[in-house]
């Protein structure tokens, strides 16, 4: 399309026997129709891709359901892929500066969650399609009473699959859907959507009065397109055949035909189609039996059921089986032999041919399902010339309101069905007319059409990108930098990082109502630290340039410090006594004291505290702020680094990691629902009703809202306030933390896991020199820790005592996204020593 300089489609590489050899090319250009047209117009890389990411097992394909415990590694490989395109793209067409995806669009439930996460790391909108929806499929399976939901849990992992789909309504800001019954009868089965909600807060948007943090998906119905350039709609007859001669020869019949004719007694009357599997929610019964029961709709029309293929009734489901034995004995109770056409197989590129007899015949189409999704067999037949007959229950309404080429029934109503087609049959002037609207509109349902509709929308969408200014922060530095590079990192420094004055409010923050004067004291204070801090710099550089040996487990080069490190270990033990922390950070750093010294390993601690307890917890256990390059604070809500010179304090907040991370952040409003629900809950079991939720304002930043709880096991599990939550169409994460006893409420996107891919796109940390180190349990951000390219190592017997409850009140079971026997993810022994903890190392980055 015009203005579309390159589209890629990510999905998974497979190279297995058990597949075609394509399905491991990782990258696969899609030829345009036009192609040679098109290449005049092509720039370098520009056209349409698909990429194909290693993730999950190599050398086999398995199931969907069973691939969620991969998602992260899929995510990390996307996300350098993206990386990779943004920088080679900025070469070519974005004068050196990183060209961004406009937008990113999830498929099905795994890729919206895969978007999701990274829609967060990247800062881009985000699209989302459902397309089969696990809440209407959960619905349906339980209807059927075959399975009970936890059998159905572990079959199809569903609630895992509702939760993907309730984060994409979380991150999207459009879901694009099929038809208006999708909207209403499927979508608004989640806890994240509500039509009525979403009118009143579009309407709250145009008149310009807050939602009060509230935020819903935009919902747009845009049709799947259809190729029509090939379909020539049938215009003879079967009175008036059109004579061959020997310059235009008439083509033979398809041999389809044939095997449809052969059931009628009189081939030549209008035929009425119905293709649909003979699946007892088509309804097919209902339509033999108003066709059987109306006389003047027999003695015109001849009946065509395209029922599937089949070789026996008796190898055929039980349930498909018996809609069959049903529609025989119907044939026969109306003595309908030699009116109704039931063929026992036909191919697919038979199916236009099939069509084209039925529009050649001047029948109709009929789709007389129960409910029908969207319909797409009503878009095919109308393309073809063929009137429609359809349900009135879902999307043929909407086709019907854009085609105008035919009826609406009620599928419930048999004499409305017969009442319909004989309608159609009989007026011919209406067959005409309903043939020529069906004509005359169908581009609307062309993939051109469907595409302008679709970026008309992505354009809609409010432009989000990564937003530092330097086009190489996250490229390679060397090891010696020169007194030049380090004053553009001061200016760098100046321009991306805010220096933490006061503790854990320096953040920005979208609800930030400070007065100028507190900004121009911000400023000032900024500035004086920047200037203190280069002096420092040019004084380490001058040092280094008389012949001493630079340091460089130190920052006198670019900044921050883990840039130049060869790996970096992630401490994420979580756990409620400081002393297992600590014993955990000294047996890693005991482990590795040769190359922390050196400095080619650098260290980020990863926590639930805010900076100001980390510093106290640094204080009481004998380490230093610069033996971390950075803190990962508040759950992920908060990223600091450690700072070159001691006299300008601690820590230095990363000022941009913010604004990456505050979309559809519900600020005051949020944050006043919190209070409300805190206030509710209460322990009664002692005759007085005693608040067991309490704020802690002195923990709370602009960006975490923090709450202490006093009886863990009296708290609604997480599960529950993140429903309650999503129904008021608040998006936050909400993650139970040090045992149960304190809440963390942070932006959507926002994790201690997302903080490491941020570190990637924005300092250019490879993921895969990364060594994540957590405890036997942790808070309930615990999976995302162990998913991804990154190496993982579980010590055992480290804060073991963490309550296994958090994790087992989620809305699916751990195992689920676990990634069994994943060659990233190793274990210590029981009471690991630093000594198994090196062993473990050795294992894991020798693999």
């Amino acid at each position: 399309m015009p203005g579309v300089y390159r589209v890629d489609l990510l999905t998974r590489q497979v190279a297995s026997p058990d597949v075609d050899w394509s399905y491991g090319e990782p990258t696969e250009m899609l030829t345009p129709r036009n192609s040679e047209d098109f290449m005049d117009e092509m720039g370098e890389s520009s056209g349409a891709y698909i990429i194909r990411i290693p993730f999950g097992p190599k050398d086999k394909y398995i199931p969907k359901e069973l691939l969620w415990p991969h998602i992260p590694e899929f995510v990390d490989g996307a996300l350098s892929h993206i990386i990779q395109m943004s920088h080679v793209l900025g070469e070519q067409i974005g004068s050196g500066k990183p060209v961004w995806p406009v937008a990113i669009h999830g498929h099905y439930a795994d890729a919206g969650d895969s978007a999701a996460l990274l829609s967060g790391a990247l800062n881009v909108p985000m699209l989302f399609t459902g397309h089969s929806l696990g809440r209407d499929k959960l619905e349906q399976l339980l209807k059927q009473g075959r399975l009970s939901k936890d059998e159905i849990n572990t079959t199809y992992k569903i609630m895992r699959r509702i939760e993907a789909e309730e984060l994409s309504l979380d991150a999207s800001e459009i879901v694009i859907t099929s038809t208006r019954q999708e909207i209403d009868e499927q979508w608004r089965l989640y806890d994240g959507f509500d039509p009525v909600l979403e009118r009143k807060l579009r309407a709250r948007i145009r008149r310009n009065v807050s939602c009060y943090g509230r935020f819903m998906p935009r919902m747009v119905i845009i049709p799947p397109g259809m190729e029509f350039h090939h379909i020539v709609p049938q215009d003879g007859d079967m009175d008036g055949e059109v004579e061959g001669n020997e310059e235009h020869p008439s083509s033979p019949d398809p041999p389809i035909w044939s095997e449809i004719m052969r059931f009628f007694s009189n081939p030549r009357k209008p035929m009425i189609l119905a293709l649909a599997r003979p699946d007892p929610k088509k309804n097919i019964t209902t339509l033999v039996k108003a066709f059987g029961e109306c006389r003047p709709l027999r003695e015109l029309a001849n009946l065509t059921l395209i029922m599937g293929n089949r070789d026996g009734i008796d190898e055929m489901s039980s349930t498909n089986a018996s809609v069959l034995l049903s529609v025989l004995k119907l044939i026969d109770k109306y003595d309908l032999y030699g009116q109704v056409a039931y063929p026992k197989h036909h191919k697919q590129f038979e199916v236009p041919d099939i069509y084209r007899l039925a529009a050649k015949t001047k029948g109709v189409f009929i789709n007389p399902a129960f409910i029908e999704p969207f319909g797409l067999t009503l878009i095919e037949a109308a393309a073809h010339g063929l009137p429609i007959v359809a349900t009135k229950n879902g999307g043929p309404v909407d086709i019907h309101r854009v085609l105008d080429n035919g009826l609406l029934v009620d599928p419930h109503d048999q004499q409305s069905i017969a009442d319909a087609l004989l309608k159609l049959v009989a007026d011919k002037h209406l067959w005409a007319r309903c043939r020529q609207n069906g004509l005359k509109n169908i581009h609307l349902f062309s993939w051109p059409e469907h595409c302008k509709t679709y970026l008309s929308r992505i354009a809609s969408c409010k432009t989000r990108h990564p937003q530092w200014q330097r086009s190489d922060d996250g490229g390679e530095s060397s090891e010696t930098d020169s007194p030049s590079d380090s004053l553009r990192d001061i200016h760098d420094i100046s321009l991306n990082l805010k220096f933490s004055m006061d503790g854990d409010r320096s953040g920005a923050s979208g609800n930030d109502n400070s007065l100028d004067s507190e900004g121009n004291d911000r400023k000032s204070k900024l500035e004086n630290a920047v200037l203190s801090w280069s002096k420092g710099v040019l004084k380490d550089q001058r040092k280094a340039g008389s012949g001493d040996r630079i340091d460089h487990g130190s920052s006198t080069g670019k900044f921050p410090a883990l840039r130049r490190r060869k790996h970096i270990f992630v401490i994420a033990v979580d756990s409620d006594s400081n002393e297992d922390l600590l014993d955990a950070i000294r047996k890693v750093f005991e482990a590795v004291e040769k190359e922390r010294i050196e400095g080619s390993i650098g260290f980020i601690l990863s926590t639930y505290m805010t900076i100001s307890e980390i510093q106290s917890f640094l204080v009481s256990g004998g380490l230093n702020a610069n033996d971390f390059d950075a803190f990962i604070c508040n759950s992920g809500s908060d990223l600091f680094y450690s700072t070159i010179n001691p006299e300008d304090g601690p820590f230095v907040i990363d000022f941009y990691y913010h604004s990456h991370i505050e979309y559809r952040w519900g600020g005051e409003g949020l944050r006043k629902t919190l209070v409300r629900w805190a206030g509710s809950v209460t322990d009664k079991m002692e005759g007085n009703e005693e608040h067991i939720v309490t704020v802690a304002e002195h923990l709370s930043t602009n960006y975490c809202y923090t709450f202490e709880v006093k009886n863990a096991g009296r708290v609604p599990p997480v599960k529950e306030l993140r429903k309650s939550l999503r129904i008021q169409a608040l998006r936050c994460n909400v993650i139970y933390c040090r045992n149960g006893t304190r809440i963390n409420v942070i932006p959507v996107l926002a994790s201690r896991s997302q903080a490491l891919r941020y570190l990637y796109v924005r300092w250019g940390i490879d993921l895969s020199k990364m060594v994540v180190f957590v405890g036997d349990s942790g808070d309930t951000d615990y999976e995302g820790l162990l998913g991804g390219v990154h190496k993982s190592i579980i010590l055992k017997g480290i804060c073991c005592n963490t309550s296994n409850q958090l994790l087992a009140n989620r809305n699916y079971p751990l195992s689920d996204v676990m990634p069994v026997d994943s060659p990233n993810i190793l274990q210590t022994s029981q009471d690991c020593t630093s000594t198994d903890v090196r062993e473990s190392l050795e294992n894991l980055l020798k693999s």
